[in-house]
């Protein structure tokens, strides 16, 4: 009996040692360090609803007394002028193929570039990162504005700014996909005396190949989004007949070709969503 009771309160004993010396997950630094980022988040947000507060009230009031107006204007639309709407929708969507493309082919030695696990050059890598972040920050409504004034109205700016955009996105995407393969096939291959091409196509290409399409195909969609946007500076497609239909103040047009476009993304994000299901 002794003796149990005197591993019993070695035991507790133990016990209230290792609570005692268990360490706090995070130190009293870092909990003032989260309090203080914390406080001040607030008051951004508590700031901005002050100074934005009378702007978006007046905005919602206005849109509110001004919806009637403009459904009485677009609607009913006029479905007569389907017929005339579909050519430069497939303008629009040839557009975005084209650039999508150009951009997937341009994509692949850049993305291999920027990944830090395969360029073992430091400043090839730092140098085309800072090109792909610098191509991300410019909109692509500018580079269409850019692409316009240099080459005139018509489907090439516009294109042109799609590829800019695209390259900007897929580089980045499918750089930080490569560097999150597993790397020990490639070393494994390296040490059998592959070459750098060897390694890539038998040993990163099946890591990043789903990833790599479902990417493709989600900045398809987001080139066919732009491109109507794009249209409306003169970069082409239906964007170009959408803002002039604006123009002449032809509203039931204008709803038309906005249902068109509404049918077609919808369509097409659907395929795309079925590609991806299927390849990943």
């Amino acid at each position: 009996m002794i003796c149990v009771g005197r591993l019993r309160k070695l035991n507790n004993h133990d016990h209230r040692s290792a609570q005692v010396k268990t360490p706090s997950i995070y130190p009293t630094k870092t909990k003032a360090q989260i309090t203080i980022i914390f406080f001040i988040v607030i008051g951004f947000y508590l700031y901005s609803m002050v100074k934005t507060q009378q702007e978006m009230v007046g905005g919602f009031n206005n849109a509110i007394s001004n919806m009637w107006n403009v459904m009485l204007k677009f609607f009913p639309p006029n479905l007569e002028v389907i017929g005339a709407v579909w050519p430069p929708m497939a303008t629009t969507i040839q557009m975005a193929i084209i650039a999508t493309t150009i951009a997937t082919i341009l994509t692949i030695p850049l993305a291999l570039l920027s990944a830090q696990n395969i360029t073992t050059s430091k400043p090839l890598y730092y140098t085309t990162r800072t090109i792909l972040n610098i191509l991300r920050t410019i909109p692509d409504l500018v580079l269409a504005v850019i692409f316009v004034g240099l080459f005139g109205i018509g489907v090439l700016p516009g294109i042109l700014a799609l590829i800019v955009f695209s390259l900007g996105i897929l580089a980045k995407l499918i750089s930080e996909t490569i560097e999150a393969v597993d790397m020990n096939p490639l070393e494994a291959m390296r040490a059998s005396g592959a070459n750098s091409i060897q390694m890539i196509a038998y040993g990163l290409v099946p890591q990043v190949l789903p990833q790599f399409t479902s990417f493709v195909l989600y900045v398809l969609e987001l080139n066919i989004r732009a491109s109507v946007v794009l249209g409306l500076v003169g970069a082409g497609g239906i964007g170009l007949i959408l803002d002039q239909q604006l123009g002449f103040y032809n509203y039931p047009n204008a709803m038309t070709i906005i249902l068109v476009i509404f049918v077609v993304v919808l369509t097409i994000e659907y395929i795309s969503n079925k590609i991806r299901e299927a390849l990943i």
